[in-house]
């Protein structure tokens, strides 16, 4: 089991007073000097394993630079924001009976394209701020047709230092176009400072990674825990963030493998859930008893 780290940014110092060796005794006089006690000070005290409500963007640029050992997030996809039939403007279409059909609790998952890619930019922007330097960005996306083109997500990452895509292979979907065969797989791009490495053996992995979609979870589009264990183990990280934390998965999966965690969520619903989750209890839908 892996112990738990406690983060040091500083050391506190103290002024002791001490008495002057024999030979000055007689004197009665003093000498003082400073010592430094190395006492170490955990400057994520007040954000370990928390969930914290609250605009990501905002919550990061509270968190200190280079504080964090790994990030694992899936942003929303802004999949309502479609040229397809699938998801757009929130009708369903062919996919009436979809998860993410009403959108996200708190976020309606639809914003105009280049919005939403300035947004992940800033977001990951705050990410390599916060990241240690030999830390890693495991970011989850989508890869879509737009227009009957192929939309890669280059436009989100462009610029910062993509080291490898590791291809999720999610074991199902469904597809409605004839233009196009079914998508089966999500990827995630490995962003890393340079001083990364994965743990012992990690490698041997490869790069495409087969886990099937969790499917008793009420949150629309929610990471298998499996998959959130084998980013963690693949690292050295004893303190993981999640600036999407969704229904909590990234924070159940960091217990189950003794490491730390620090959570943001927009939702308060989704924080609740994650909280429950976490704690071992049972969520409760607020809006179950409406329906």
């Amino acid at each position: 089991m892996m112990e738990k780290s406690r983060s040091v940014s500083s050391r506190k110092s103290r002024t002791v007073i001490s008495k002057t060796p024999a030979t000055q005794k007689k004197t009665g006089s003093k000498l003082i000097k400073s010592v430094d006690v190395s006492e170490p000070i955990d400057v994520l005290a007040e954000y370990r394993n928390q969930m914290i409500c609250g605009n990501t963007v905002e919550v990061m640029r509270k968190l200190p630079a280079q504080s964090i050992d790994l990030i694992v997030t899936s942003p929303p996809y802004n999949l309502k924001n479609s040229t397809g039939n699938g998801m757009k403007d929130g009708r369903g279409g062919k996919w009436s009976n979809a998860g993410l059909l009403n959108g996200y609790a708190n976020y309606d998952d639809c914003m105009p394209h280049d919005e939403y890619v300035l947004w992940q930019r800033e977001c990951l922007t705050e990410m390599m701020r916060v990241l240690k330097d030999d830390g890693a960005i495991f970011y989850n996306h989508k890869w879509r047709v737009q227009g009957g083109l192929l939309q890669d997500r280059n436009d989100i990452v462009d610029g910062f230092p993509v080291r490898q895509i590791i291809i999720w292979r999610r074991k199902g979907g469904i597809n409605f176009n004839k233009g196009y065969f079914l998508p089966t797989y999500e990827v995630i791009y490995l962003i890393a400072k340079p001083k990364f490495v994965l743990a012992p053996k990690a490698n041997s992995y490869g790069d495409i990674w087969e886990f099937t979609q969790e499917l008793n979870n009420p949150h629309p589009a929610p990471f298998p825990v499996d998959l959130i264990e084998r980013i963690i183990t693949s690292t050295n990280a004893k303190i993981v963030l999640d600036p999407f934390m969704g229904s909590g998965t990234t924070a159940v999966a960091a217990k189950i493998q003794s490491r730390d965690f620090i959570g943001i969520e927009i939702s308060p619903d989704y924080c609740e859930m994650a909280k429950a989750r976490i704690d071992g209890r049972e969520w409760q839908d607020p809006n179950s008893e409406l329906q």
